[in-house]
């Protein structure tokens, strides 16, 4: 176990289970990079202003565009006039579901295939807006001014028509969303051994049920979304600027959206303000730009401003689940069923069936349940799409952590203790949960273990005694949870590099990117540095330009570490291999007795003698006659890695938060809060903690804060920061960090940790506000627990 200093304000503790990986020949002495609290490279340029997000970019001549965007939750379009439009000074072009729909050649995401059931997808919302937001026209102009002022006088003519507000009802509504999905079903999906499960239920000593409902909240990224698109009609080349998480499928979306073969776009991405899922798939609003930018003679700039972010970038979190649980009489699990529902509003990304089933799938979590089954059905609504938001199966961690404390309570056991009697340990793996997901390489009991004694949890259950003594409710929440990342499958299954050593032995090193603050910069530069044996200042990267790198599926699916780790490990060693045979040539010994480290080629047993890689670049470029027979000039190699299985690669993670409850105001203060996590080796500690309190400081935000809201009619009531509240400071404790690290079958035994935080936040804070009022009888069902509903709960429990 390692242990950082008393003076750091974050505890780091690391626990190994099983051995070590190295995925390199590095030399005696050699500075090993991976593994260690390496300063983010990127950090210089952000952090002194000197980034560059797509509003940065400037154009020769460029225009500006700005949508029109219906008032209505939903409403028939009779007609629209553009004339006064087209007749301000400064416009250039307004384009209609007329002008911009019917060009659109096909419309798919590589994620899902051209075969994948779908749901429509207008670019411009064509006889009937579906959602206060809905884009009905498209404004482009000489500067982002005049295109606004002309969106105020584009007139449409709406016909108001009933819109279906709630999800949870839309199947008994008289309106449709969509004529071709009666009863606003989007599909519906089940698993699982049902017959089993209601055996077991019914023999059950005890059986607890509940609902469980979560609000809607949202990513909102620090930078929202933006695109410049360029069209350059001679060539019939199109260059976009794109804020996105994967520049690759903005390029092969909008190849199929405008009909022309891949090459002929180029995308790039430079810094990304956020992304967290929103940013995965090119949405309707960047290809009407990238449409758009081949009707008008000038490249034309696109940046989403606030209010439009939080009224039509996307939705998540809207769902509710009917939650069943049977123990025998020592309180171990025998079966667990949940029936989920999702909202997905009007115009979701991907076709949420198969994601929302993923929340079934994973409901067993980190136990171990005989019999499990799971229902899903997705719902549209007239709101904004449902989009991937960072975890977007969270929902199972949340309906199963809360009803286990729920149950745990009606059984007179201590929730910890449930857990104990429950939670998988590592030497019972490989284990296939109740629904069918292959479990591996991970460690459910022991991080559990791990966090409860860096929390100190008998040590707060006596606090908490004395406490409440004295009229203070302390509260205490723990949530386990399983996450799958680096998924196998599909074209996330295999990540290319490319690296070059230049003539000065300098190293470059080129892969697809998607780095939205994930640190990708920094941690392809420390795998290339251990890789290849030189220093890390030697190696800088590329990333996030379609004509430079090689192809990759971007960031998403908590991904891009162990693949990228897989491409730079599968292309170092082609040059490995060179290096070696071109100093073993020069120093008259085998290829094998060269050992690389420290930015040299030494001799096994003999450091001293030997070459460094600038003196081996020098030959391998300008010196080809003294190249070993067989070894051609040059130091460049491109590879690519592909996961040997489909099924991805397993995290966990135990949260554990205290909290203190004002029960006269319903305020809920967060007094500590601990994570400990399993992602296998970490590349970068610093960037692992990152990742886990970014996502942890979201779940924190839509466990109390933030609800994106609508009135009973669909239309939106917190479009901007005044009412859509999000955690600060003043809300969010010091984290404190647990590492248990078990191997993967991945690359360097690498999984992913980009999404846990997230997952984990919600269900822990929900459980230490239930703790803290559990004298009252209160049982908490309902998402965000912010001061009014926890006031409510207080006076609904007392008046039982």
């Amino acid at each position: 176990m390692h242990h950082r200093g008393a003076d750091a304000k974050q505890t780091f503790n690391t626990i190994g289970i099983g051995g070590g990986v190295s995925t390199t020949s590095a030399g005696a002495g050699t500075t090993r990079y991976t593994g260690a609290r390496i300063a983010r490279v990127e950090d210089a340029r952000l952090l002194t202003g000197r980034g560059t997000f797509v509003d940065d970019v400037t154009r020769p001549g460029m225009f500006h565009a700005c949508f029109v965007r219906s008032p209505f939750a939903r409403a028939r379009i009779a007609g629209i006039d553009v004339a006064d439009a087209l007749a301000l000074p400064g416009v250039r072009a307004v384009f209609t579901a007329d002008d911009l729909n019917p060009a659109v050649h096909e419309l798919w995401y590589t994620i899902q295939g051209p075969k994948a059931p779908t749901t429509p997808l207008p670019l411009l919302a064509d006889g009937e807006a579906r959602f206060v937001g809905d884009p009905v026209a498209l404004v482009v102009a000489t500067d982002r001014y005049v295109a606004e002022d002309a969106t105020e006088v584009v007139v449409v003519d709406y016909e108001p028509l009933p819109a279906v507000a709630d999800y949870a009802t839309a199947d008994r509504s008289d309106a449709v969303v969509w004529e071709q999905f009666p009863g606003n079903v989007v599909g519906e999906l089940g698993g699982g051994a049902t017959d089993e499960v209601e055996v077991a239920l019914a023999g059950a000593a005890h059986v607890v049920e509940s609902p469980i409902r979560q609000q809607a909240y949202v990513a909102v990224p620090m930078e929202t979304r933006g695109i410049v698109a360029e069209w350059e009609p001679a060539s019939e080349q199109l260059t976009i600027w794109a804020a996105t998480q994967a520049p690759n499928e903005v390029r092969s979306v909008v190849a199929r959206v405008l009909g022309l073969a891949e090459h002929r776009i180029r995308v790039i991405m430079r810094d990304t303000g956020g992304g967290f899922g929103q940013k995965v798939l090119p949405m309707r609003e960047e290809l009407c730009l990238a449409l758009a930018a081949t009707k008008v003679p000038a490249p034309v700039k696109w940046i989403e401003d606030r209010r439009e972010n939080l009224l039509s970038a996307g939705q998540a979190r809207h769902e509710q689940a009917r939650v069943r649980f049977g123990f025998d009489a020592e309180g171990t699990l025998l079966a667990a069923a949940v029936d989920h529902v999702q909202d997905v509003g009007a115009y979701p990304l991907p076709w949420p069936v198969g994601t929302g089933a993923a929340v079934g799938m994973i409901f067993p979590g980190p136990y171990r349940i005989p019999a499990t089954s799971f229902t899903h059905r997705s719902m549209f609504s007239n709101t904004q799409g449902r989009t991937a938001y960072r975890g977007p199966w969270m929902f199972e961690s949340v309906a199963r952590e809360v009803v286990l404390d729920t149950a745990a309570r009606r059984m007179g056991i201590d929730p910890v203790e449930l857990r104990r009697r429950n939670i998988l340990r590592t030497d019972e793996l490989p284990y296939a949960n109740g629904n069918g997901m292959p479990y591996a390489d991970m460690s459910p009991a022991e991080t559990f273990e791990h966090a409860l004694e860096l929390f100190g949890y008998d040590a707060f259950r006596a606090e908490q005694a004395d406490a409440r003594a004295v009229g203070r409710y302390l509260g205490v929440g723990t949530c386990s949870y399983v996450e799958p990342t680096t998924p196998g499958n599909g074209y996330y299954a295999s990540e290319g590099a490319t690296i070059r050593i230049d003539p000065s032995g300098k190293v470059s090193v080129y892969v697809a990117g998607g780095s939205t603050g994930n640190s990708l910069e920094t941690t392809v530069v420390q795998l290339t540095a251990d890789a290849l044996g030189v220093p890390i200042e030697d190696v800088a990267t590329v990333q996030g330009d379609t004509a430079l790198t090689p192809y990759g599926a971007g960031t998403g699916g908590s991904r891009s570490g162990a693949m990228t780790a897989g491409a730079v490990e599968a292309t170092a060693s082609v040059l490995r291999e060179k290096l070696r045979r071109i100093a073993a040539h020069r120093l008259e010994c085998a290829p094998e007795d060269v050992e690389l480290g420290g930015g040299r080629a030494s001799v096994r047993g003999t450091p001293t003698i030997g070459l460094s890689i600038a003196e081996l670049a020098d030959l391998a470029y300008n010196r080809t006659t003294a190249l070993p027979p067989g070894v051609g000039g040059g130091l460049e190699a491109s590879e690519r890695y592909t996961a040997p299985s489909p099924m991805p690669l397993w995290a966990n993670a135990t949260h554990v938060c205290s909290c203190e409850v004002d029960v006269a105001t319903g305020q809920v203060t967060i007094l500590r809060y601990v994570v400990a996590e399993d992602c296998g080796p970490m590349i970068n500690p610093t960037v692992v903690e990152g990742q886990i309190a970014g996502g942890t400081v979201q779940g924190i935000g839509g466990a109390l804060l933030e609800r994106l809201a609508y009135d009973d009619d669909g239309n939106p009531l917190a479009t901007t920061f005044m009412d859509y509240l999000l955690p600060t400071t003043t809300e969010v404790p010091i984290i404190e960090y647990g590492h248990v690290e078990t191997l993967s079958a991945g690359p360097g035994g690498y999984k992913g940790v980009g999404e846990g935080g997230a997952i984990g936040a919600p269900a822990a804070v929900a459980n230490a506000v239930a703790d803290a009022l559990a004298p009252f009888g209160v049982v908490v069902e309902d998402l965000p627990l912010d001061p009014q509903t926890v006031v409510a709960m207080i006076e609904a429990a007392t008046s039982r």
